[in-house]
């Protein structure tokens, strides 16, 4: 049978099949928003180091560029990395991202955390006084030295160094202070040497560099450093690189160092990671001493698992919605294809049984006729009351009238006539049939 299109259904059958459908798909595209892909928050916390030092300063700009797509960072100061990720291990804590430096922890006591990239070379310093040079960690045996502040990360590291030297609290005087205090005791002649973290835009290492009572160690086995402890790099401080005019440093100066990096909670939503890579990638990505342009952010964290997010944006930027338009639109947008596109594919199939739908509320209206009249010509035929005669052809009466009465397609209309065409085959039928039994109840003339 040809069907014709909708708008020649009844309305009110259409009202009944159609509005349930599309209040459940609204339905289930709610849900799905709400629960299953729900929007990203609006506010991150950042867990950075004192005021004065260089992962404060980095989440400042974060801060700053943040602000403009309407996210707010809460930055959260600390000691430094072993604090930041003792934070981001807490189940207990609110903080979402943290800046630590490699070397720092152990992954198996942070499963829950994944890496944004590296962000920055953070050399280590040594400044020593001898009277003549030291190239060598080894050579520090038996000195004076400062390692950095107890349970920071410089103090960390510098000791993993002077471990793998064989230098010990047995053999070396290893005094854990800051690097304030460690510059003024160096400067004062009472330790022989301290170890720093730090860029080399930063001023206490600036001030260092130019105080020409110390000296800067040079490791001639820095290579073979590395290739040891292997999330260090080697880098190359060439002479003159901090001041042409005075020639400072005097010699190329070979250093080792870790990166800075980012890590997050793999619970942060995607959106907000992808924003986070964005800051960090208009922060980081300028020349620097020891930094080509566009040489970071980049994957050189050779501990915490790169994120997903991070994978997809080294490999081809950020995603496609986000560089055109406002984060919270390109949010939405990008929600609407990863979810609800899919889910209304999905659906499809249901909006093409529409029709079926309605075909088959239309049959069941007539079938329903067709079994009142089925049994009352069975209950006619069943039972010899002549005194239900008026009753019977009442309720024939009374079905024709709901069938007069039913609201149905154009493309139905041939079977409502039908089922009047039998309605008036059963009238006539139960009109012959009581009369042949009204004739046998009559009694004989005498």
């Amino acid at each position: 049978m040809n069907r014709k299109i909708i708008f020649n259904r009844s309305l009110k059958e259409i009202l009944f099949t159609v509005i349930p459908t599309f209040f459940l798909v609204g339905l289930a595209i709610f849900i799905v928003y709400r629960f299953v892909n729900p929007a990203p928050p609006n506010h991150i916390v950042i867990s950075t180091s004192s005021d004065e030092g260089d992962y404060n300063t980095y989440a400042k700009l974060y801060k700053d560029i943040l602000k403009e797509d309407g996210v707010t960072l809460e930055i959260r100061p600390s000691s430094g990395a072993v604090e930041n990720l003792k934070r981001l291990t807490d189940p207990r804590s609110d903080v979402d991202a943290g800046f630590i430096q490699d070397g720092i922890g152990e992954t198996e006591d942070a499963p829950n955390l994944v890496s944004l990239g590296s962000l920055y070379y953070v050399p280590i310093w040594i400044f020593y006084r001898a009277p003549a040079p030291l190239n060598r960690i080894s050579q520090l045996m038996g000195k004076r030295i400062a390692t950095g502040q107890a349970g920071g990360g410089t103090s960390t590291l510098s000791f993993s160094l002077l471990k793998s030297h064989g230098i010990n609290m047995t053999n070396a005087t290893i005094t854990h202070i800051g690097w304030q205090a460690a510059a003024d005791a160096l400067t004062k002649g009472e330790i022989d040497a301290a170890f720093f973290e730090a860029t080399p835009e930063d001023p206490l290492i600036v001030k260092l560099i130019n105080d020409p009572t110390l000296k800067l160690m040079s490791l001639d086995q820095a290579e073979g450093i590395v290739r040891q402890i292997p999330y260090l790099h080697h880098l190359v401080l060439p002479h003159g690189a901090i001041d042409l005019k005075k020639n400072i440093p005097a010699q190329d100066v070979d250093l080792v160092s870790p990166t800075a990096t980012l890590l997050v909670r793999d619970s942060l939503h995607p959106s907000l990671a992808y924003l986070l890579l964005k800051a960090a990638s208009q922060v980081h990505s300028e020349p620097g001493l020891f930094e080509k342009k566009n040489e970071f952010p980049v994957d050189k964290d050779y501990e915490y698992p790169l994120s997903d997010e991070a994978k997809h944006y080294y490999k081809s930027g950020a995603p496609f919605w986000q560089r055109y338009l406002p984060f919270w639109l390109a949010t939405l947008v990008d929600r609407f294809i990863i979810v609800v596109l899919p889910l209304l594919i999905l659906l499809f199939p249901i909006f093409k049984l529409i029709p079926r739908i309605l075909e088959w509320r239309v049959r069941s209206k007539i079938y329903q006729r067709y079994g009142e009249l089925k049994f009352l010509e069975t209950q006619v035929s069943a039972e010899h009351d002549a005194k239900k005669n008026a009753d019977y052809l009442e309720r024939l009466d009374s079905i024709e009238d709901r069938v007069n009465h039913m609201k149905v397609p154009l493309d139905f209309s041939e079977h409502t006539y039908v089922l009047r065409e039998h309605i008036d085959f059963v009238r006539g039928r139960l009109r012959r049939l009581l009369a042949a039994k009204d004739a046998n109840l009559t009694p004989p003339k005498s």
